[in-house]
């Protein structure tokens, strides 16, 4: 676990006259966990999506040491990069099981046997597969985006928010399929604004406060950091 998978150096993200990020580095090994945490307006959407290449931005973003600047997602995704965005963006009439199919439109072959995984990672999908996605339940619809994006044999997921709005026992359930993802040695990017999930799974921490990082390091080493505590405790 020594290539870095992803470089950020010096990323600014500007909506005109406001600066989102000002500054921002973050590194991603191959094979881990990283988490990205921080309240809402901090930055954690602009920067995954600049990471996604949906954004203009300043500085340097690699991915498997090119620079993504020019980048279609089409190819972010041919390059085993999937991004699971806090909309989970489903076409809502169509069933659980296209919506799924989808997320393997870009492979050639093994289609059918990540299906058979998805489904024994979310049994609850397998039960819906004839449904249409907008019946589902929130819970559900987080499922299903998670499965749409392991349908893209990816090896770097993105995770934007994937706790918000969920009951406990359906945050369970995401958090044991994230447990599965990471022992396949899928890397991971995980922003939340729970911090006790990013906790949980997270290898290493970054906290994202006005557009700017604000402390890093590994997740054991914050969890005593005063400035981390309070904003945890707060």
């Amino acid at each position: 676990m020594t290539d870095s998978l992803l470089s950020v150096s010096d990323l600014t993200v500007s909506y005109g006259k406001v600066t989102a990020l000002k500054g921002i580095d973050i590194d991603v090994k191959s094979g881990e966990t990283i988490g990205v945490i921080g309240p809402n307006g901090a930055g954690k959407s602009t920067l995954v999506d600049a990471i996604s290449g949906f954004l203009d931005y300043e500085g340097s973003i690699t991915y498997r040491g090119q620079e993504i600047a020019g980048s279609s997602t089409q190819t972010l995704v041919e390059n085993g990069l999937f991004y699971c965005t806090e909309r989970r963006d489903l076409f809502g009439q169509m069933s659980v099981e296209q919506n799924l199919r989808l997320g393997s439109y870009l492979n050639n072959g093994g289609e059918d046997e990540r299906l058979a995984e998805v489904f024994e990672l979310f049994p609850r999908l397998e039960e819906r597969r004839s449904q249409e996605a907008e019946s589902l339940s929130g819970g559900e619809q987080q499922m299903l985006s998670l499965g749409r994006g392991l349908m893209s044999d990816p090896d770097f997921l993105i995770l934007d928010e994937p706790s918000i709005g969920l009951a406990p026992v359906v945050l369970e359930d995401i958090s044991e399929a994230l447990t599965a993802i990471t022992e396949l040695d899928v890397t991971v990017l995980l922003c939340e604004q729970n911090i006790t999930f990013a906790l949980e799974h997270a290898d290493r921490l970054y906290l994202l406060e006005n557009g700017a990082v604000r402390r890093s390091g590994a997740t054991e080493s914050l969890q005593s950091d005063e400035f981390v505590e309070s904003y945890i405790g707060g």
